[in-house]
């Protein structure tokens, strides 16, 4: 079988042609703040990819006019490279490219709610997720391709930024409510790894799953968003980690290396107090689906604030005062987040 590859119209390989039938109408959903340089790059990977994804919806935090004029720019680009869809937006356009400038920064988990949410009602069967600090590699949505036909969420591997194996923790401890620091590197003889959590750099999940669990929760703002997005869609699928390298890391981070292997990033002071905090949402989660256990979350809380304080000491020195500061007001708001009468999980977008 061959068919015409999307880049040169040049016959191309079978694989590549099975990666469209498996990903009919697959969206790249891309949210970026303040880090156009970063942006550029992604999209300049976008270009090189071997299959054409149906649409690219950047959702800009920022509302910035640079971000809009690179994506206008990539926009006409990608027309004149892939052409459009066969399939045209409410307004008529048949664009790859999918501009979302939104008023507020919404954060990652805001913006992926609504870029999920743009992709939804464009009529996408597949969604990729990623933020604006990676870059896809060509041949990504091939690699991908081969889990598709059996496997509704999929999480592909990723280099780092310095171009070795990028280690993710693919466990998630459920009544801990922490990600299992041992689990093991290897892929048995399965080839991929069964996961209970998933990641928004690089994560990729199928329309029935967003149907069933509903749109990533915006109230996170950032961090936990995409475990717990996990954590819904391994109640009603078999969620996989894969082997295959489809993006790497193009930010550096510092960070300390444990073992030549795993690692602990720097990270921010708001990402500490959202850390924190939003173990307020996840033990919400935990408590609608029967999984909440306050004895041994209360044991994973104190084991995530000793991480983040070795995190400051190891990493983070410079910021160990306003970092403390941070950690003791999350662990406060999230207590206030678990007894909140108002709080109501995301709904399913489509009623089973």
């Amino acid at each position: 079988m061959t068919c015409r590859n999307d880049k040169t119209g040049e016959a191309t390989v079978e694989h590549t042609c099975d990666a469209r039938a498996v990903f009919d109408k697959l969206a790249i959903i891309v949210v970026t703040y303040k880090r156009q340089q970063l942006l550029e790059e992604l999209l300049a990977s976008f270009a090189q990819l071997t299959v054409a994804p149906w649409r690219i919806v950047i959702v800009d935090n920022e509302h910035s006019d640079e971000t809009q004029d690179m994506v206008d720019e990539f926009r006409e680009k990608t027309d004149g490279l892939w052409g459009g869809t066969t399939d045209a937006d409410r307004k008529g356009g048949t664009s790859r490219v999918v501009y979302a400038p939104q008023t507020d920064n919404l954060g990652g988990a805001g913006g992926f709610s609504v870029g999920v949410r743009v992709a939804y009602d464009l009529g996408a069967e597949w969604f990729w997720v990623m933020d604006d600090d990676v870059a896809v590699l060509p041949d990504g949505i091939e690699k991908l391709a081969k889990w598709g036909r059996d496997h509704d969420v999929i999480q592909g591997g990723k280099l780092d930024f310095d171009g070795g194996p990028f280690y993710w923790q693919y466990n998630f401890i459920v009544p801990l409510g922490i990600p299992n620091p041992i689990a093991p590197a290897a892929f048995g003889s399965a080839g991929y790894r069964v996961m209970n959590t998933l990641c928004f750099e690089g994560g990729l999940f199928r329309r029935r799953i967003v149907e069933k669990i509903g749109l990533p929760d915006p109230r996170f703002f950032i961090y936990w968003d995409d475990t717990m997005y996990g954590y819904l869609a391994s109640k009603v699928t078999n969620s996989i980690v894969v082997p295959d390298v489809v993006m790497r890391r193009t930010r550096d981070i510092s960070n300390w290396d444990i073992a030549g292997l795993r690692q602990l990033n720097s990270t921010s002071d708001m990402n500490r107090y959202h850390i924190l905090r939003n173990r307020g949402y996840m033990a919400r989660y935990f408590m609608v689906h029967g999984d909440y256990r306050p004895v041994l979350f209360a044991l994973g809380t104190a084991a995530t604030v000793a991480k983040e304080v070795i995190r400051l000491v190891a990493v983070d020195r410079e910021h160990v005062r306003t970092g403390l500061v941070q950690i003791a007001k999350g662990w406060r708001d999230s207590h206030k987040l678990m007894h909140d009468p108002k709080w109501r999980p995301m709904p399913p977008l489509v009623r089973q």
